[in-house]
């Protein structure tokens, strides 16, 4: 009999794939902004200018990753580089007004595409998925913040 924990482990490496392509994939057609780059952007639109540092540790990816994407975003216009009037060492990003309008746009589509795949379940099987999806969430930030309190 397998622990609990392997099959939670093996349940949360499930939904990642089966969420990318229900929701992400369909409307990768429609846009060149990968699941990488709305991160990035989601993290600058909530925050502001940010370091590249400051955007790895928001998103736990490490710096060449975050310059890979943000590099990318650049080419289309979606973020600048903006040095730091305190440190000229620091380089900070910044999403443009071109890169909003794409993120909320987007972010949009990525909504109205899920909440039809929603509208397919029966109410009873929306309640649920409700309530595990909040409790969820709520397990995972308690990870996170029971991880970070460890780091210190």
């Amino acid at each position: 009999m397998k622990l609990n924990v392997d099959i939670i482990a093996e349940n949360l490496l499930a939904i990642h794939p089966l969420l990318y392509k229900s929701i992400s994939k369909p409307i990768k057609n429609k846009s060149s902004i990968t699941p990488g780059s709305m991160f990035v952007m989601g993290i600058l639109k909530r925050n502001g200018m940010l370091s590249m540092s400051e955007i790895g540790n928001c998103l736990s990816m490490p710096k060449p990753h975050v310059t890979v994407i943000v590099d990318r975003l650049i080419e289309e216009a979606y973020v600048v580089r903006q040095n730091d009037p305190s440190d000229r060492r620091v380089v900070n990003i910044l999403l443009t007004e071109k890169g909003l309008v794409e993120f909320e746009e987007l972010k949009e589509a990525l909504s109205i595409n899920l909440k039809s795949k929603l509208n397919l379940l029966s109410e009873e099987e929306q309640e649920e998925l409700s309530k595990a999806s909040q409790k969820m969430k709520e397990i995972l930030i308690s990870i996170l913040s029971k991880e970070k309190n460890k780091e210190f």
